[in-house]
């Protein structure tokens, strides 16, 4: 595991020197750049805290083209998509929402955890990602809304597992043909990405608090726990680490302590395994 370890980071040289950059370990950037060229949208699947946002944002720096971009949630309503009237000294307008203006603008679309979204909202979502690239704005008279040439959506989704989501209708589904998957990446990868974030000499302590995790996202996938630590917890152990905390601590602080929502017999199967990877 070692040897491996050392190639692949000599493998992507001095990425350790740049900044809070998305190291593209599975080419996402070749087929966003391949969907965007062939003007089709784009769904990335993955778990929470694999770097979705971080490729949307880049791979939008790279077009240098505008990114807009909304989370969806249960409060997410059409007239954050659409716009709404206004009134203002006593004259009514429009203003338009992040959809519409995105549309006119032929920027990018980021619509983050899309299947957090309720039906309402999806579903005028829908009517603007047919193969017309156009909506009605019934709350405007009635005006239509043709895309600019080069609009592009990306979309995410959390895995049904996670709180709040749910199946996108399969008519949607079908506006997104590009599926892009994207998984916790390989143990040297995510230390690289870690390491960007941290400025300590803590080398093998990170590499230890990224076993743990891994060991705990497999343990998650087969539902033995309920909580499967992201990229941002190996990032967070990286950081505290940084603070002068010492590492069974930081592993508890991390990675321990949010199972205890569940119950003390959660927590203690975390904490057995923090302590045979970590002692006492």
């Amino acid at each position: 595991m070692e040897d491996i370890f050392k190639l692949r980071i000599r493998l992507v040289p001095n990425v350790l020197a740049e900044s809070s950059l998305y190291i593209d370990w599975n080419n996402s950037f070749e087929v966003l750049d391949k969907a965007y060229a062939s003007n089709l949208f784009v769904l990335i699947i993955g778990p929470k805290g694999t770097g979705k946002t971080t490729l949307v944002r880049e791979f939008a720096e790279k077009k240098g083209i505008k990114l807009e971009s909304i989370n969806f949630s249960l409060r997410t309503r059409e007239s954050h998509l659409v716009g709404a009237k206004t009134l203002e000294n006593g004259a009514i307008g429009f203003e338009q929402g992040i959809l519409v203006k995105s549309m006119k603008e032929g920027n990018i679309l980021y619509l983050d955890e899309i299947n957090s979204a309720e039906a309402d909202v999806l579903l005028r979502l829908d009517e603007a990602l047919d193969d017309r690239r156009q909506i009605v704005l019934k709350e405007s008279g009635g005006e239509v809304i043709k895309a600019t040439k080069g609009w592009f959506v990306i979309a995410t989704i959390n895995p049904l597992s996670h709180v709040g989501t749910k199946e996108l209708p399969p008519q949607l589904l079908s506006r997104f043909p590009i599926r892009l998957r994207l998984e916790y990446p390989p143990e040297d990868i995510e230390f690289q990405i870690v390491r960007q974030y941290s400025s300590g000499s803590h080398e093998n302590e990170i590499m230890q608090g990224i076993r743990l995790a891994n060991i705990l996202r497999q343990a998650a996938a087969v539902e033995e726990l309920y909580y499967s630590p992201s990229l941002r917890e190996t990032i967070a152990f990286a950081k505290i680490l940084d603070s002068g905390i010492k590492t069974r601590q930081a592993a508890e602080l991390v990675f321990a302590n949010v199972y205890l929502q569940w119950g003390s017999v959660e927590f203690q199967k975390v904490n057995d395994i923090i302590t045979s990877m970590f002692g006492n």
